[in-house]
């Protein structure tokens, strides 16, 4: 899997940082991040506008064999996507309150049989389970992102630990 050039910083077992040097690649880690996907997993979209959420996503969707595109549910709130697993693509872009999030009633996807992917989940962290992958992509240059990886509990630091394996490969394939 071709990620680009990768960062790996010793910030302890929970977090990781990881640099995407084009769309494909945000799909390629998305894909694999789906491959390890289990159910009940809950992964957290944090960035701007534009950064790429919606396109690690479809990443996502692919590693969990789902056919279908995807696009950002920013108008639907929920899309429910099938493959492997249940992919529960989540957008809390068009909500202001806290309390829209509380009435959405989201329990039964977060605490469900599939995956969760909720993009700007930067407005609804208080209310969202405390156990998740909180995945903040930044901005670097047209094509460039950076992936900040950050588990809360021990399901999320175990595919952290699988992603360190995937960037050292491929340093190590990139120097032979």
């Amino acid at each position: 899997m071709k990620i680009g050039r990768s960062l790996y910083r010793r910030s302890g077992r929970s977090q990781l940082e990881l640099i995407s040097l084009s769309p494909g690649q945000t799909q390629n880690l998305g894909a694999h991040l789906g491959r390890l996907a289990q159910a009940g997993d809950i992964l957290l979209l944090v960035g701007s506008l534009g950064t790429g959420k919606t396109c690690l996503a479809q990443g996502i969707a692919r590693g969990l064999n789902i056919k279908d595109y995807v696009l950002s549910p920013s108008f639907v709130i929920v899309r429910e996507l099938y493959g492997r697993l249940p992919l529960y693509h989540i957008d809390l872009y068009r909500l202001d309150r806290i309390e829209e999030i509380m009435d959405l009633g989201l329990d039964e996807y977060l605490y469900g049989s599939g995956v969760s992917v909720v993009e700007w989940a930067d407005k609804g962290l208080s209310v969202l389970p405390a156990e998740h992958l909180l995945i903040e992509i930044s901005y670097l240059s047209l094509n460039e992102r950076s992936f900040r990886f950050k588990s809360n509990g021990k399901r999320y630091r175990q595919i952290l630990a699988e992603l360190r394996q995937l960037s050292i490969k491929k340093v190590r394939s990139s120097c032979s």
